[in-house]
């Protein structure tokens, strides 16, 4: 899965295919883990670059060359659909396809010159997603999603982020009004067994693996991403975890455009779950920190790893490297 960041606060990832391929849409909020470029004869060696581009971010890429009837040919059998076309000749031949939001394949548009990446269908489940990781190509993501459009993260991308998965779609339409009013607040953890009774502009998330740790994570502006996995590892080996326990890297809101950081999370596979400050503060860690007194923030490591774990508690307290990162861990 490529990266994805998500916020508490409500402000805010082969060869060509030969018809033998078969498997069932992404339903469940998560970005797409299986596409297909479709492409005109005179645009397939575009598309191969795409797919050459885009090769370690999703399980399967298969090229499907256009064809009147491509799309319900191939409908059902990928997560996303990328066009390589004009808007117009996707949204003709795939409307009538059209069933729901939750069992549809995504679809995005790239233009021939790869200067627009658009989702018109599914921008939640995983055609934002494909439009952003085409911005490494130079192309534009013309994001139409309200929550997106504003700036701020939707609830399936929150999912997306703690990987988890949405069990009551139709929640969403609430939950994400919630988002654009600043007013969803943190995703709660509730350890069972137990019974829940929730309305309907509550949204469930499902895990989809085993709790683990969390790496909470500050930082100087500016650092790189080298910098921050190194700090990572280096964090983990005074442990007994390893990468593959990490559930996500928690930071803070503030923090939420470090380019570093978010290259960092993509190369090693990690979600982003970002802190807004009065989370932080509810969650402060015990090591002092000169961020409080500076610029009025609590200690950032400690503070989003505590924030982050089931049991709010901290495996390894702040460590520092280079002087450049902070990394605290917890669960």
């Amino acid at each position: 899965m490529s990266s994805e960041t998500e916020t508490t606060d409500g402000t805010d990832d082969s060869s060509t295919n030969d018809g033998g391929h078969c498997s069932t849409p992404d339903s469940d909020g998560e970005v797409a883990e299986e596409i297909a470029i479709v492409a005109f004869e005179r645009k397939l060696e575009t598309a191969e670059d795409i797919r050459n581009e885009l090769a370690d971010r999703y399980d399967l890429i298969d090229i499907l060359e256009y064809h009147g009837d491509v799309f319900e040919e191939h409908w059902g059998e990928y997560d996303c659909f990328v066009g390589l076309m004009a808007s117009g000749i996707a949204m003709r031949k795939t409307a009538g396809l059209l069933e729901d939001k939750w069992d549809d394949p995504a679809i995005c548009v790239v233009d021939e010159e790869l200067t627009w990446a658009i989702p018109i269908t599914g921008g939640h489940h995983g055609a934002n997603q494909v439009a952003q990781d085409l911005a490494t190509m130079g192309a534009v993501p013309a994001m139409t999603t309200a929550s997106e459009a504003a700036g701020k993260q939707g609830v399936e991308s929150r999912a997306k982020a703690m990987d988890t998965h949405v069990v009551n779609g139709d929640s969403t339409v609430q939950t994400n009004l919630a988002v654009l009013d600043d007013d969803l607040g943190p995703v709660a953890r509730l350890d069972g067994p137990r019974a829940v009774l929730v309305g309907d502009d509550v949204t469930v998330l499902k895990r989809n693996a085993d709790d683990g740790i969390v790496l909470g994570t500050g930082s100087v502006s500016g650092a790189d991403a080298e910098t921050f996995v190194a700090a990572w590892e280096d964090t983990l080996e005074r442990t007994e975890y390893g990468l593959d326990d990490v559930e996500f890297v928690g930071t803070a809101t503030r923090k939420a455009d470090e380019e570093g950081l978010l290259e960092a999370a993509q190369e090693l596979d990690l979600g982003v779950v970002t802190f807004d400050k009065e989370t932080l503060f509810e969650h402060e860690g015990p090591t002092p920190s000169k961020s409080k007194e500076l610029i009025g923030w609590p200690g950032v490591c400690e503070a989003s790893a505590i924030a982050g774990g089931r049991e709010q508690e901290l495996v390894l307290e702040k460590c520092s490297y280079e002087d450049e990162v902070t990394v605290a861990i917890g669960r």
